[in-house]
């Protein structure tokens, strides 16, 4: 392969823009995730409260550290970021949740918005590791084992 069509960490430039994009996909999909646990987090009620609000603190603050990885991973690639939520709102398969304050639903629509992004990053995944993009595939990986644990963790107390 020639030198000029690979971009400066030696990745097709076709193949790193293809991942840019999807990379972007899932940046905006995690914002309004981050966004909605926010929200949960701030605004549980009940007999839940206490356990809810710390599992809600730790998820948004692990998906924050999150879109950072996943911001400077475009940038490596060699591509912007998006950083506008009018952006992340066209795109994002994730909604906005507005008012919700009891436990069973803020569990069940953060498990169906894992679900969501479980699959976008198995997707990326895949894409990466036929780019020979290990940046991408190791950073999915980190992330799918780590939010297949609370995915566990959820759906346990979802069950109770």
């Amino acid at each position: 392969m020639a030198t000029s069509k690979l971009n400066q960490i030696g990745i097709d430039n076709e193949k790193a823009q293809a991942l840019a994009k999807k990379l972007n996909d899932l940046l905006a999909n995690y914002h309004i995730f981050y966004q909605n646990l926010r929200g949960f987090h701030w605004n549980i009620r009940g007999n839940d409260f206490f356990t809810l609000h710390v599992k809600f603190e730790e998820i948004y603050r692990q998906s924050i550290e999150d879109i950072d990885e996943i911001a400077e991973r475009i940038r490596t690639l060699g591509y912007v970021p998006m950083h506008a939520y009018s952006d992340y709102l066209k795109i994002s398969k994730i909604k906005e949740m507005k008012d919700v304050a009891d436990a069973r639903t803020t569990v069940k629509d953060t498990l169906a918005n894992f679900t969501i992004i479980l699959i976008k990053e198995r997707e990326l995944l895949k894409q990466a590791n036929e780019a020979n993009d290990d940046g991408s595939s190791n950073m999915m990986s980190d992330f799918i084992q780590a939010q297949e644990k609370v995915v566990w963790m959820l759906s346990s107390w979802s069950s109770k």
